[in-house]
């Protein structure tokens, strides 16, 4: 061990490349020992038994392999697992829990930009921004007249699926535009004052657009499923920007393609890079290819969120965003 970390630095693993490790190795290089295991020419899991005793801190993403109770046998001296993503479904949670892994991700700071993006979708939607650029640069508006009236934002209520750090800055920001807020969450939040629901479909009957916040579990693989999209109804809009999956999209596609929602705004998908071809002729559907939590400004608040929890953990200190229960 003495020849692979000379200095005896904290030794953090990763897995596969990421372009945030690039940029984390080049502020914390000096304070941090990081074993790449695509740079061996050992196969992975004898690259991880390798260093399995004097490992305690694997930084992942969700673009890299699951964490898997598998790969966490590989590495019994594991205590945190570090994730450069806000979701968790590549990571088993269950696994890191009976092991005693702590997690922390990356919520934060992503929170903010997809905030942004979630109401940028409904706002899309809802005023058909999308549409109406398509039918000024098609010509329409000279051939054909008048385009087709959008919907008033102030007033809508909007049920919130999961009001964790994204849910609660999507609720801010519709708040400026006299939105009523109400939300389903797994527990109440004490401190909000927005109306709490305890059930998905008596909030989507009482909403006029839902917004998809939560991450995917088993228990919220296609918890959006028919049934809440004809309690949501007609005149309902849905926005996803969790995860594809939480959304049954086959009945979804049904429900848009027969009119028994109004529209929808879609930053993820069940069968990514796949998408229902059905919804391409939609003009009531505005559709992005999961960027919503990236934009160019995040990198660095990402990588130094990175660097601020390994400082915390090897400093006893408590992490910066570790992912609990509540």
């Amino acid at each position: 061990m003495a020849q692979d970390n000379p200095t005896q630095l904290p030794q953090v693993l990763l897995l596969l490349p990421n372009p945030c490790f690039t940029v984390l190795e080049s502020k914390a290089s000096h304070k941090f020992h990081f074993l790449k295991a695509w740079d061996s020419p050992l196969p992975q899991a004898q690259f991880l038994q390798s260093h399995a005793l004097s490992t305690q801190v694997l930084l992942s993403s969700a673009l890299g392999p699951p964490i898997t109770a598998q790969l966490l046998q590989l590495l019994p001296s594991l205590k945190l697992l570090i994730t450069l993503s806000a979701g968790l479904d590549h990571v088993d949670f269950s696994a890191c829990a009976a092991r005693g892994v702590r997690i922390a991700n990356s919520s934060p700071i992503f929170a903010a930009d997809v905030a942004d993006m979630a109401v940028g979708l409904f706002l899309d939607v809802m005023r058909k921004i999308s549409a109406a650029n398509r039918f000024v640069r098609d010509g329409f508006w000279v051939s054909k007249g008048d385009f087709d009236l959008g919907t008033k934002i102030g007033g809508k209520r909007v049920g919130i699926v999961g009001l964790g750090h994204i849910g609660l800055q999507v609720a801010k920001r519709l708040e400026a535009f006299d939105c009523k807020i109400l939300y389903y969450s797994r527990k109440e939040k004490p401190y909000v004052s927005y109306p709490f629901y305890f059930d998905v479909c008596e909030l989507a009957a009482n909403s006029d657009v839902l917004v998809i916040c939560c991450a995917l579990t088993a228990q919220t693989h296609h918890m959006i499923n028919k049934k809440i999209l004809l309690a949501l109804g007609r005149e309902g809009v849905i926005v996803n920007v969790g995860r594809g999956a939480i959304i049954d999209e086959k009945e979804m596609v049904q429900c848009l393609v027969q009119g028994e929602i109004k529209g929808a705004g879609l930053d993820v998908f069940e069968n990514e890079p796949q998408v229902p071809k059905e919804l391409f002729g939609l003009g009531n559907v505005v559709l992005s290819p999961h960027k919503a939590a990236m934009t160019a400004d995040c990198f660095t608040d990402l990588t130094d969120l990175a660097m601020a929890n390994l400082e915390a953990f090897f400093s006893n200190k408590p992490l910066l965003s570790e992912v609990t229960n509540d």
